[in-house]
């Protein structure tokens, strides 16, 4: 087997693949289609970061593959997901909603160390597997200025925490411990262990 499908929008998850040959094509939910309580990426009342983002790559793994790939007939290929989450203590921090809400991570954030938990899914035939990648990544202590121009510039609203580490953001990183790839959405090394799993080809 030796092509996927990414059911991601992701970007920077289409590039991390790209990087390590993996070819796959896009397989994606129509806008606004999965906003329903079975595909939410909400998190629920006290759930822990380790197991809302288990939780939530497996219901995307799992939508793509019984909604879209079986519904629509489409050549039977593996499925890839992943989602995301920044943890600083007890506290996840999602997407933010407006520019107040990226202010507030940052602030939150810098001069700290976080926990980023990025977990990969796939589903093929009515089986899963998943892996999750755990890395640590310390901000460094950053003035009011330095976080208005980074929320002004438009990077923080489609990232976990707020930030980006690949863009403007990395200025930002005093230190890294674990998967940089798995900071940016794709934990690369897990990505390809489990990739094998299902027969697929990764250099």
């Amino acid at each position: 087997m030796t092509v996927i499908y990414l059911a991601s929008r992701s970007p920077r998850r289409r590039e991390l693949l790209a990087q390590i040959g993996v070819k796959f094509e896009m397989l994606l939910f129509r806008e606004g289609s999965r906003q329903d309580a079975e595909t939410s990426e909400d998190a629920f009342p006290g759930e822990h970061a380790d197991d809302y983002v288990r939780r939530v790559a497996r219901l995307k793994a799992e939508a793509a593959w019984q909604r879209v790939v079986m519904r629509r007939g489409l050549r039977r290929m593996p499925v890839l997901a992943a989602d995301t989450t920044v943890a600083l203590a007890n506290e996840m921090l999602a997407k933010p909603v407006d520019a107040a809400d990226a202010a507030r991570m940052l602030r939150l954030l810098a001069g700290t160390r976080h926990r980023v938990l990025t977990a990969v899914a796939v589903a093929y035939e009515g089986r899963i597997e998943m892996r999750v990648n755990e890395s640590f990544v310390t901000i460094a202590p950053l003035d009011e200025d330095r976080m208005e121009a980074y929320v002004a510039s438009g990077e923080p609203f489609d990232k976990a925490g707020g930030y980006g580490i690949q863009g403007r953001a990395g200025a930002f990183v005093s230190r890294v411990e674990g998967s940089y790839s798995g900071v940016m959405g794709l934990p690369l090394f897990e990505t390809a262990e489990l990739l094998r799993e299902f027969g697929v080809s990764v250099p």
